[in-house]
């Protein structure tokens, strides 16, 4: 626990750079947006300087949808809801890591009952971060026997076909992922209770 005011103070600041650096990249790909689409004067120099500084950032993101058949006036809206996630994702795994931190510490500290609850607690955690994995998947053009991806459709798979069979499509959405998701948190909770939790 002596580790724990400086990593919280670490986290504290890669926080907010993490914050800051996304804001002024949705700054950017939001102007470079409107001058691509041309509601700021392309001609401008200031629509130029904002073009050269984009430009590099916006290129991977333009060349992918490109080649997917996309319009280039899409990429700064892709280029900026790819930031926000990152930043998002860059956030939430500092915040598990503290806590993951915590809650090492004190189930060493509670003895083999606490180490079991940590362990269950992070079992029931990667199925529930790969149930998510599988909902996004499904979203985007990207296959799930991608490196990336493919262990999230491992570990789902088991307990997502068999709830297939039992819960109803609504129109063209499966909800067995939402459904999945929240029996998950349930189990753990009727595991928690009987181990005394």
């Amino acid at each position: 626990m002596a580790l724990l005011p400086l990593l919280v103070l670490v986290v504290s600041i890669v926080r907010t750079v993490v914050a800051v650096a996304v804001v002024v990249l949705a700054i950017v790909f939001l102007l470079d947006w409107l001058v691509r689409t041309r509601r700021i004067n392309p001609f401008h120099p200031a629509a130029r300087a904002i073009r050269r500084f984009a430009e590099p950032l916006i290129a991977p993101v333009e060349r992918r949808i490109l080649r997917a058949g996309g319009s280039p006036t899409s990429a700064s809206i892709w280029a900026l809801v790819g930031t926000v996630f990152i930043g998002i994702v860059v956030i939430s795994g500092l915040d598990f890591l503290i806590q993951g931190y915590v809650a090492l510490v004190l189930a060493l500290a509670s003895g083999p009952l606490g180490l079991f609850v940590l362990l269950l607690q992070l079992t029931f955690d990667v199925l529930r971060l790969a149930v998510i994995i599988v909902v996004i998947v499904s979203w985007l053009p990207i296959s799930p026997f991608s490196r990336w991806v493919r262990w999230a459709f491992a570990i789902t798979e088991p307990i997502l076909r068999p709830l297939r069979e039992i819960v109803p499509r609504i129109a063209m959405f499966d909800i067995t992922p939402i459904v999945a998701y929240f029996l998950l948190g349930i189990l753990e909770w009727a595991i928690l209770r009987m181990v005394g939790m």
